[in-house]
């Protein structure tokens, strides 16, 4: 089956769809608010399934060529020693988001995506045979269907990254907050944490800017923390109040669908938000392909990618919520190392 498409947002999901879509023979239009591609961004986790995605889309190799392989991590307390070891046996591939995008940009038609181009009238879409929302987890399309908007989590995301190399993946969890640390590229370091609102705004308190703020928090955590705040400098901090999405009784409505955080929003702390896009994109990509129309292809979707994704939202939700737990911790610490062996 080939149609036209019209894309909503050229992020992960939006850009990974129009891919795939393109190489079927569809003809597809991208809408994007964004003036061009994001020149900074912080890494992402592509777990074995996410690179297969990569594969089947014609990406892969460009991802494997600009990120770095990471084997397993290790959860630690402030002090250093170690809770757990996490996923020895599975191979990720940690990529710079503008690194993936570019990927997945790489190749398309010049006009395919038109930039600084918000949808305000959804009137505008009327004239594809799909419509595909990729418009993020404040998803004015969900909006307009569904009536649901994205939930807060009661934390608060710093990220970025600093010169020099990581020496693995690690996860340091404190009362009320987690601080992480993972190779961004060859020669920096990607970093994020993650603390309670009101933790951090008790910290804030204090004055000054989020690097003083992050060195309130962190300053006496061991020391592979401390060299990254003494490598921050006063350089810009990456800070957003952490959402969810809710369930969704569906992720289809009449010939829109719904993919990546506009679906299926989730925390970030399994390392799954952009994987579960790439595989939104590529299943709805093979259901369009295999069904004799847009709404039996749709319904194909729904069906594949919809109870899975939202078993994940509430898997990380509850991740979000035990890693910047502030009460219970040795009996908190106890549980997840006996878990991590078992697993």
């Amino acid at each position: 089956m080939r149609g036209t498409a019209v894309v909503v947002g050229a992020g992960i999901a939006g850009l990974a769809t129009a891919r795939g879509l393109l190489r079927t023979g569809w003809t597809v239009h991208v809408l994007e608010r964004s003036p061009d591609l994001p020149s900074t961004g912080t890494a992402l986790g592509m777990w074995p399934e996410a690179m297969r995605a990569l594969d089947r889309l014609g990406a892969g190799e460009h991802v494997r060529a600009a990120s770095v392989e990471q084997r397993g991590g290790r959860l630690l307390r402030p002090d250093g020693t170690e809770i757990a070891r996490i996923g020895p046996g599975r191979t990720a591939r940690l990529v710079p988001r503008p690194a993936l995008l570019a990927a997945l940009a790489e190749g398309l038609p010049p006009d395919v995506v038109a930039w600084s181009h918000p949808v305000t009238d959804r009137r505008t879409l009327s004239g594809a045979d799909l419509v595909v929302a990729a418009d993020g987890v404040h998803s004015p399309t969900r909006a307009a269907l569904f009536g649901v908007g994205p939930r807060p989590l009661g934390t608060v995301a710093l990220r970025g990254t600093v010169p020099g190399p990581a020496a693995g993946v690690t996860e340091t969890w404190g009362p009320g907050r987690l601080f992480g640390i993972t190779p961004h590229d060859a020669e920096h370091t990607n970093w994020f944490a993650s603390v309670r609102a009101d933790v951090l705004d008790a910290a804030a308190s204090g004055g000054g800017g989020d690097p003083q703020i992050l060195r309130r928090l962190y300053g006496d955590w061991h020391p592979a923390v401390r060299r990254v705040l003494d490598a921050l400098g006063d350089s810009p901090v990456d800070r957003r109040i952490l959402l969810d999405v809710p369930p969704l009784p569906s992720y289809v409505r009449g010939r829109t669908v719904l993919l990546g955080d506009a679906a299926h929003g989730m925390a970030p702390n399994l390392g799954r938000g952009a994987c579960d896009a790439l595989l939104d994109a590529t299943a709805l990509v093979g259901a369009l392909t295999a069904a004799p129309d847009v709404p039996a292809a749709l319904h194909r979707y729904d069906a594949a990618r919809r109870r899975p994704t939202v078993r994940t939202v509430r898997a990380a939700r509850l991740a979000n919520s035990v890693s910047t737990a502030r009460h219970l911790l040795p009996v908190r610490n106890a549980v997840v190392a006996a878990a991590a062996r078992l697993s």
